[in-house]
């Protein structure tokens, strides 16, 4: 039997440490990729932020939600 071809992918690199820009919850474009349709927060290993920034991602994200520039649900 052969063994199915692996595919390497190359390891996400964290947008906020390799631009060294701040996570601020009033920039509702550029928080508005790190969530899906839904409403709900991208984890790590899909959006490739490292630990600390995706905990001040999350903290923006609910803070703008409490403020109402974003969802805390979309409509089915």
């Amino acid at each position: 039997m052969s063994s199915p071809a692996r595919s390497f992918q190359r390891k996400k690199i964290c947008r906020f440490c390799s631009e060294k820009s701040t996570i601020d919850f009033k920039d509702i474009a550029s928080l508005k990729g790190f969530l899906t349709e839904r409403g709900k927060i991208i984890p790590r290993r899909l959006s490739g932020n490292c630990a600390r920034h995706q905990r001040h991602l999350a903290a923006a994200i609910k803070q703008g939600r409490n403020v109402a520039f974003f969802a805390f649900s979309e409509e089915k």
